[in-house]
């Protein structure tokens, strides 16, 4: 009976031997798990330089006395809110504060809005895969388990030998779908936490930046 068992039950030569079905789905699930790790290093490193830029440019706007004291970061989210203030101000000097500060207020909303956006972009792709591997994974099982089935109708028999292969490459689908599933839900939980944690960030600088500027027009205020 030795003789009749499977020679290779290792991950790989259950790969080799399963269908071309499960072949496929195991290979879109190992795609899958990269994507994740590769989404988490790019989307890690993008989130932490955000965050140390929009926290220094919060310093700098609560260190600064006046609008064009606040400095610059070469593109980064100060220089994007400080000029945005800056332009509406020059443009309407002659008009009232007031409607100043408030289309200011709009516009700063939106360059908020957009910088959310930006650093949001490549994270739903990990909320897919974390909702989706599981049942990739399982029709993996299924279609692997009915191969079994069919194998057994064709050798009339019920001999493990026969069973074995076919229900241990559909458990190796199962696996492979938690294994993409898994990595990808905690690590969307991550940067979602991150990401609400920066955009907290983008508010109160853009705050920052309208009490400076109302700190100006009001100097300025015959």
């Amino acid at each position: 009976m030795n003789a009749d068992l499977p020679h290779d039950l290792s991950p790989w030569g259950m790969f080799l031997a399963a269908d071309i079905v499960v072949q496929t789905v195991m290979l879109g699930l190992l795609f899958a798990a990269l994507l994740t790790w590769i989404v988490c290093l790019a989307k890690g490193w993008e989130l932490a330089v955000a965050r140390r830029q929009t926290r220094r440019a919060l310093t700098n706007l609560r260190r600064a006395a006046r609008l064009d004291d606040a400095g610059d970061d070469d593109g980064g989210p100060l220089h994007l809110f400080c000029a945005t203030a800056r332009h509406e101000r020059d443009h309407a000097a002659d008009l009232a504060p007031d409607g100043i500060k408030e289309r200011v207020a709009a516009s700063l909303g939106r360059v908020e809005a957009a910088l959310g956006r930006r650093i949001n972009r490549g994270t739903g792709v990990l909320a897919s895969i974390g909702a989706t591997a599981p049942f990739v994974g399982l029709f993996g099982t299924v279609w692997g388990i009915m191969n079994s089935f069919i194998g057994i109708s064709q050798a009339r028999t019920t001999n493990l030998a026969v069973v074995a292969p076919g229900i241990a490459e559909a458990l190796l689908a199962t696996a492979l779908g938690l294994f993409a599933a898994i990595p990808a839900v905690i690590i969307y939980n991550a940067l979602a936490r991150g990401i609400a944690d920066y955009r907290a960030l983008l508010a109160d600088t853009a705050t920052a930046v309208l009490n400076l500027l109302g700190r100006d027009l009001d100097r300025n205020r015959p």
